[in-house]
């Protein structure tokens, strides 16, 4: 489990240096995969964003078969799809919940496309910016995609290296804001690129 934590963590490093280099010009941000959260009540962002604590908050685990998500921060246009968003726990005890039927969206019916802009709320004051897209449906296969236009995204979003992109629940209305799935494998693409 160290040796996954140290992975991750330079992974966000060359990320960030990278991310660094291409901000200005005018950029598409994809994710190349949507991978499911491995730690239950894991949160992303910081500052107050509504969950009782510092950053948006994660459910139980969940995979996936794949995925990918696209952002044009300068025109607001997002796209994602996910395949097989389905429960990876048959009980999460960081939510009191037991005897969950693994391998299923259990009950999860719509889920939103969120960007998490300025993760480390350096730009914010401490507290991160969060854009999300209009509910789509999440089929009982665990299958959802979204494309369109959100309209002009905040500095945060088009200024700030740091973003990450979720998936989070939608309905049922008690788990809503919590965040279920991710992008992978971040790439920047510039003007020329």
């Amino acid at each position: 489990m160290r040796a996954s934590k140290l992975i991750t963590l330079v992974a966000m490093s060359i990320l960030l240096v990278a991310l660094n280099a291409t901000s200005g010009e005018a950029k598409t941000i994809r994710w190349r995969s949507i991978v499911g959260i491995v730690e239950a009540a894991n949160r992303v962002g910081s500052g107050d964003l509504g969950f009782g604590g510092s950053g948006v908050l994660g459910g139980a685990p969940w995979s996936t078969l794949g995925g990918g998500a696209q952002v044009d921060p300068n025109k607001g246009n997002v796209q994602f799809q996910v395949k097989g968003l389905v429960l990876a726990a048959g009980s999460a005890s960081a939510f009191g919940l037991s005897g969950l039927p693994i391998g299923t969206p259990d009950g999860v019916t719509d889920v939103i496309g969120t960007l998490v802009c300025d993760i480390d709320g350096s730009a914010g004051g401490g507290t991160s910016t969060v854009v999300d897209t209009p509910p789509v449906p999440l089929s009982s296969a665990g299958n959802a995609q979204f494309s369109g236009n959100i309209g002009s995204l905040p500095a945060a979003c088009t200024d700030e290296p740091d973003i990450a992109f979720l998936i989070r629940i939608f309905n049922p209305a008690a788990f809503r804001g919590v965040w279920i799935a991710n992008g992978a494998v971040l790439v920047v693409d510039g003007a020329g690129g």
